[in-house]
C-alpha cells in the first residue's frame, strides 16, 4: 500500500513540475560562460600577460592555467549548485537543480558526479547535451547519470 501512495504522491508532484528545456538551458550556460570568462580572464592576464590570449597559443600555459581555467570554475559551479541549487545563469532563468526522485536538493556527491558527467555528455558531438531537447523530463545524459533534474523555480 505504501508503494502505491508513494507513486501517487510522485505523480501529483510531477503534474505541477515544469522541466526546463534545451534553449533556456543553453541561455543559462552562455550567461555562466560569460561570467566565468569575466572572472578568469583578468587572473590569466595577471599571471601570463597578453601572450596568453594569442590565437596561435595551444594547450595549458602552466599549472596556474589549470587552476584558473578549470579547477576554480569547477569548484565555483559545484558550490553554486550546492548552496543555491543553480548557477547565476540558471537563477536568471528561474531554474534549479533537484534530485530526480525526491525533488529535494541533490547530494554533494550527485553534484560532483553531474559536473564530471558533463564530459561524457560533451564527447560524442554534444549529443548528451542535445538530449535535453528530446527527453520527456528534459534530462541530459549528465542529469541521468547523476539522478538530477532542472526544474522551474519561482520561489
Amino acid at each position: 500500500m505504501q508503494a502505491n501512495s508513494d507513486d501517487t504522491a510522485r505523480q501529483a508532484r510531477e503534474a505541477v513540475i515544469e522541466y526546463v528545456g534545451f534553449w533556456p538551458r543553453v541561455g543559462a550556460a552562455l550567461i555562466d560562460s560569460v561570467i566565468v570568462g569575466l572572472v578568469t580572464a583578468p587572473m590569466l592576464y595577471a599571471v601570463y600577460g597578453p601572450e596568453y590570449f594569442q590565437p596561435d597559443r595551444h594547450g595549458l600555459a602552466g599549472s596556474s592555467d589549470l587552476i584558473i581555467s578549470y579547477l576554480l570554475p569547477a569548484l565555483a559551479i559545484i558550490l553554486f549548485w550546492r548552496y543555491k541549487s543553480a548557477t547565476p545563469g540558471k537563477m536568471l532563468i528561474h531554474a534549479k537543480i533537484v534530485d530526480a526522485k525526491t525533488y529535494a536538493a541533490p547530494s554533494t556527491g550527485q553534484l560532483i558526479g553531474r559536473y564530471l558527467a558533463y564530459f561524457i555528455s560533451i564527447i560524442p558531438l554534444l549529443l548528451g547535451l542535445i538530449w535535453v531537447a528530446f527527453d520527456r523530463r528534459k534530462q541530459g545524459w549528465h542529469d541521468k547519470l547523476a539522478g538530477t533534474l532542472v526544474i522551474r523555480d519561482y520561489d
